[in-house]
């Protein structure tokens, strides 16, 4: 018997984001001087007898914690990139990191928005200019995360892979997955987690400056409550993301109707379609194929080439015979 080589049939299952190290070192970045800024606010809330400061200080802490989520999802994926318990690689870790993130940032929007409520319920009296002190300096910590953590939002990264062919078809393919599908959800996460807060920040200063100026107390609980409003809904669209890509539903439907468009030529037909998400700008499928004349996979596989993020496929052929 003869030993033959598997290195031709065989790769490895690295799907990570093209853009996954310097990414990391981005969130991780963002983690420190969140966890910083947060430790200063408590320190100085404890120091100086500042119930809102120490408040402000611990809602950092659930900022800093998903952001901790999100660059601990980093570093195990990158940790584990060929460990073999993985089928597919770790390219999913972080869709798993980012769905937990949205949680918790829907968790914070609902209790802003309880907290809103029982403001307008119960006015309480506020140090309008320690408050609005608080509120600049949280904002000025938060937009200098954003920047850290800018860009790489809304673009489609699998246009950035040279090697392959990019003709029209491919390209159309792929504009149906470009605002969330193809994205790192990870750093999305993270940059709507900072966004949210200097959103909250933006608000805040707002509301407290038309009741300190107008004595419209009740502004600020409602600028609350349209603070909670805003952050749901981004909450909500992370959720639906990455809960989308943690059940393997279809990517991009019109990636998918490319696929069975360019197999079901000279008679072969689809017979079965699997398409799904492995990492970020990465895909999987798995395709049976049926034809009167069936070719190796490999002729099929041929078929799809210059489908950018399509990094793994398997064909599967079965003949049938003409009916006389």
């Amino acid at each position: 018997m003869h030993t033959h080589s598997l290195d031709a049939w065989t790769h490895e299952h690295v799907f990570l984001g093209e853009d996954h190290h310097r990414n990391e070192k981005r969130v991780w970045l963002v983690v420190a001087l969140t966890a910083a800024m947060m430790g200063v606010e408590i320190a100085g809330g404890t120091i100086f007898g500042s119930l809102a400061l120490i408040a402000d200080g611990w809602h950092m802490s659930t900022h800093a914690a998903a952001l901790a989520i999100s660059a601990l999802a980093y570093l195990y994926a990158r940790r584990h990139l060929h460990d073999r318990r993985f089928s597919f690689g770790t390219g999913k870790l972080g869709d798993l990191a980012s769905f937990a993130s949205a949680v918790i940032l829907a968790m914070i929007a609902l209790a802003i928005g309880w907290e809103s409520i029982h403001r307008l319920l119960h006015p309480v009296d506020i140090a309008y200019g320690e408050a609005i002190g608080i509120a600049m300096v949280g904002l000025a910590v938060n937009l200098l995360s954003a920047w850290i953590l800018r860009d790489d939002h809304g673009h489609d990264h699998a246009h950035r892979h040279h090697g392959h062919q990019h003709d029209h078809e491919s390209h159309h393919a792929h504009g149906a997955g470009r605002d969330l599908k193809g994205n790192d959800l990870n750093l999305r996460a993270a940059y709507i987690h900072v966004l949210a807060d200097a959103a909250t920040s933006v608000l805040a200063i707002v509301g407290l400056l038309a009741a300190w100026f107008f004595g419209w107390r009740f502004i600020d609980p409602l600028v609350g409550l349209a603070g909670t409003a805003v952050i749901l809904s981004w909450a909500y669209g992370l959720i639906r993301a990455a809960g989308g890509a943690l059940l393997d539903t279809v990517p991009d439907d019109r990636l998918a109707e490319t696929i069975r468009r360019r197999l079901e030529v000279e008679g072969d037909r689809v017979a079965d379609q699997h398409l799904w998400r492995v990492g970020p700008s990465h895909y999987a499928a798995v395709i049976t194929i049926v034809s009167d004349h069936p070719g190796r996979p490999g002729h099929y596989k041929a078929r799809l080439a210059g489908l950018s993020g399509l990094s793994h496929v398997t064909v599967e052929v079965e003949g049938c015979a003409h009916s006389h």
